[in-house]
């Protein structure tokens, strides 16, 4: 029976920080299955048909890699955010915010592994839209960043976003939105959890 891996706690520093202080954290180059996209998470359909690809196909690998023995706990869902005109993004025009959905996959895992795990997921489910060719999987090197766990309902997010870039500041350290992007990691399900209990890391990287 092969060890389940759990990398949010394998990777403490990465996925549980501190609720209290902003940190900083050196983060390595990992592999993520990723789909970009633009509009309002709540009600933008392009995001709702994104995140309908992007988990099954991410649970699916997860099964091919069982299968061969190296079994793990499907990674929380990861998002960048920006907007190109970064004052729509910091002023909430939701509708104008571009990002990535984003999952980390284990560095055993392949293209080939991906590409069957795409071609089992439009077998068995038919009804799903057909954006799998939008899926990539791709190495993402954040590096240095500040990031904090914020527990709360994601539209009160804003003081503790300010809080990260005036630790940024206080550091000496600056970034470009669109260069160093706007991370959050969602730890919770929004789907089964009360807005108030939501867990987010959220994490600016900066130079």
């Amino acid at each position: 029976m092969p060890t389940k891996i759990d990398f949010k706690n394998k990777f403490k520093e990465l996925y549980k920080p501190s609720v209290n202080e902003v940190v900083i954290v050196d983060v390595p180059e990992m592999q993520f299955l990723m789909i970009d996209g633009m509009g309002s998470p709540g009600d933008s359909k392009e995001y709702t048909d994104a995140l309908g690809v992007l988990y099954p196909v991410a649970f699916k690998t997860k099964f091919l890699s069982k299968g061969r023995g190296k079994d793990y706990v499907v990674p929380p869902l990861e998002g960048l955010w920006w907007a190109k005109d970064m004052k729509d993004f910091r002023e909430g025009k939701r509708d104008k915010w571009e990002w990535t959905m984003m999952i980390m996959q284990p560095d055993w895992i392949t293209q080939k592994m991906i590409d069957k795990a795409i071609e089992i997921t439009k077998e068995k489910k038919p009804e799903l839209p057909d954006i799998f060719s939008n899926l990539r999987l791709e190495k993402f090197n954040e590096g240095k960043s500040a990031h904090i766990l914020y527990i709360g309902p994601f539209k009160d997010e804003g003081p503790t976003i300010d809080k990260i870039h005036d630790f940024i500041k206080s550091q000496g350290g600056s970034f470009d939105g669109h260069k160093q992007k706007h991370h959050e990691i969602y730890l919770s399900d929004p789907r089964k959890t009360a807005p108030e209990k939501l867990k987010t890391v959220i994490r600016q990287p900066f130079v």
